[in-house]
């Protein structure tokens, strides 16, 4: 008669701090859906303040897109080199300047800039 433990089947169990991983990445998905909620209502406003076009305001919605989905692959890849943590850190960390720069921007082709390292980050 053999007992079947997680460990005799070559499984690691699950760390006390799962819990708090799924929270945090919970968090992070949440913050990208509201930033990017929020980037489609403020559209017309941002058109309005900045004296841009329907064509160019795109940009603001797309670079954002194109960066974070062409990034991707080599965010996963940067997180196999130098860990899943620092690089989550480090990508939150450029998310959350480049939304500074986006809210605090003067221009249009700077909004778009930092749309585009939000995307990265």
């Amino acid at each position: 008669m053999s007992f079947d433990t997680p460990f005799s089947r070559g499984q690691r169990p699950r760390p006390w701090h799962a819990p708090l991983i799924l929270c945090a990445m919970s968090m992070l998905q949440f913050f990208i859906a509201v930033d990017v909620t929020v980037v489609n209502v403020a559209l017309p406003s941002i058109g309005a303040d900045l004296g841009v076009g329907g064509h160019s305001l795109t940009w603001v919605v797309v670079g954002y897109t194109l960066t974070g989905g062409g990034l991707l692959m080599l965010g996963g890849r940067l997180g196999d080199v130098f860990g899943r943590r620092r690089t989550l850190l480090g990508g939150t960390t450029i998310f959350g300047a480049a939304s500074l720069l986006a809210g605090l921007a003067p221009s249009f082709p700077l909004l778009v800039v930092a749309r585009l390292l939000q995307g990265a980050g």
